[in-house]
């Protein structure tokens, strides 16, 4: 059984080991530190990023469901919080025009591993809606700001839709989102939705920074992926990925979900894959598509299926180690749980250890993965709550402790980089202010939240 230690010099929240999840036999009760570090009528979106700055001082987030819709579209900032202080900072609000149809539009922020910068969506400047239209999933692209409140800003891909010549080489023709640094700061992976060929479904891509990218940007773009034709796909082939963050580093790995045909050639499945994209690889090798031909990956990209599972799920992710992946899949009463596989494992593998094993044992769906940097724990929210599952030495596999009261609807959980704090969001009722949105009336706004673990885990 492991022993906790803790400190409480702020909010008081129970913790509870369980010995079985499965049993969820309440053994010893403890105390822990949770503190809410926003307060005003506004949304702090983590949107389950990149969101510690570098140093660990900072929190970055946006501020989405503030006008009119839950369209992204209607995000007017991204904005940092001082983690001491509470002190917030505009990092960049650009013009914007809001209603049910709105720009630029910018969200789903997250900060550069090593640099004082963030990444996050950017929908069309208002001097381009007149040609370009107004915000939407295939009409977006990755834009970087300075982290220092001064306003420093670029678009990294450009996005061109032209239909009378080839796309620009190492350009993209719809939107990308969710960008992700890898830790070495030299990839950008992100999901992407073509707008020249919308008989494909989402997929997944990355850029880096290359000499040869388009004039006035920073990096090359390329699919790792060319989905097949929605409703048209064979067995075996995936019609949709998504889900994705890097497993490695070096951002040489990028496990995603796979919408794939299954054998009979009717039903779908939903799996854990690997994009390989060794170092070796050359960007500019990949065909950025023209008006009758969807973008081709480079050469030397590996797609790898780890699962046959039909009901893989959620936003994976890599250990800290590189070694291991967790995702979300459903277990045998249909409640999805958290399991973990090593990189180079199959859940057909005859070698056991090369198999995907289930780590929790809910009672309700299991969202938010996590991994400690120690690759000992996995944190997870359940009904609102966070457990820390334990990882390590088979004795003890699987068994979670409870570190937060049931009280609050916690989401976009988020490890700080020495795996001392945990960040997260809940709605919380504002006293004396509200906003209408989708017509009806809200008081409730995304609060940051923040829990210490420095003496939870030991």
């Amino acid at each position: 059984m492991h022993r906790l230690k803790f400190k409480s010099p702020f909010l008081i929240a129970s913790i509870i080991l369980i010995v079985s999840c499965k049993e969820q036999i309440a053994t010893k009760n403890k105390i822990m530190v949770e503190k809410q570090l926003t307060f005003n009528a506004k949304t702090h979106a983590l949107d389950n990023n990149d969101n510690f700055s570098p140093d660990g001082n900072f929190l970055c987030y946006d501020t989405r469901y503030m006008v009119f819709n839950t369209n992204l579209a209607n995000s007017k900032s991204v904005e940092k919080v001082n983690i001491s202080t509470g002190e917030e900072t505009v990092l960049w609000k650009p013009e914007s025009v809001s209603g049910e149809n709105a720009a630029p539009g910018v969200a789903a922020v997250s900060y550069h591993p090593t640099e004082n910068k963030v990444i996050f969506i950017h929908g069309p400047q208002l001097n381009e809606v007149e040609n370009r239209g107004y915000y939407d999933i295939k009409n977006r692209n990755g834009a970087i700001a300075s982290a220092d409140g001064e306003g420093q800003f670029s678009i990294v891909d450009l996005r061109d839709v032209s239909t009378d010549k080839p796309t620009t080489p190492g350009a993209q023709r719809g939107g990308t989102h969710r960008h992700e640094y890898s830790k070495n700061g030299k990839r950008i992976g992100f999901t992407y939705d073509d707008f020249l060929q919308q008989e494909y479904d989402r997929t997944i891509g990355y850029m880096e920074s290359n000499k040869n990218a388009p004039k006035g940007f920073s990096h090359f773009f390329a699919v790792l992926l060319k989905p097949a034709k929605k409703g048209k796909s064979k067995p075996g082939e995936i019609e949709k990925a998504y889900g994705d963050s890097w497993v490695d580093s070096l951002g040489s790995k990028r496990a995603f979900i796979g919408k794939v045909r299954a054998t009979n050639g009717i039903d779908y499945e939903t799996s854990l894959f690997i994009a390989e994209i060794p170092n070796t690889v050359d960007i500019t090798s990949a065909y950025s598509g023209d008006a009758n031909t969807y973008p081709e990956p480079p050469k030397g990209i590996k797609i790898k299926r780890l699962t046959y599972s039909t009901a893989d799920d959620g936003i994976v992710r890599g250990s800290y180690a590189g070694d291991k992946i967790a995702y979300l899949s459903k277990d045998k009463n249909g409640i999805l749980q958290v399991f973990i596989i090593p990189v180079d494992g199959s859940d057909k593998s005859d070698d056991p250890d090369k198999k995907p094993i289930q780590v929790t044992n809910y009672r309700a769906a299991a969202d938010f993965i996590r991994w400690h940097p120690s690759d000992q724990w996995i944190f997870s929210i359940c009904q609102g709550k966070i457990y820390a599952s334990y990882v390590g030495d088979s004795e003890n596999f699987g068994k979670s402790i409870l570190l937060t009261p049931s009280e609050l609807n916690r989401e976009d959980l988020v490890v700080s980089h020495d795996g001392k704090t945990l960040a997260y969001d809940a709605l919380i009722a504002h006293s004396s202010e509200s906003r209408i949105i989708d017509s009806v009336q809200t008081n409730e706004y995304k609060q940051i939240f923040l829990l210490d673990i420095q003496d939870a885990l030991k």
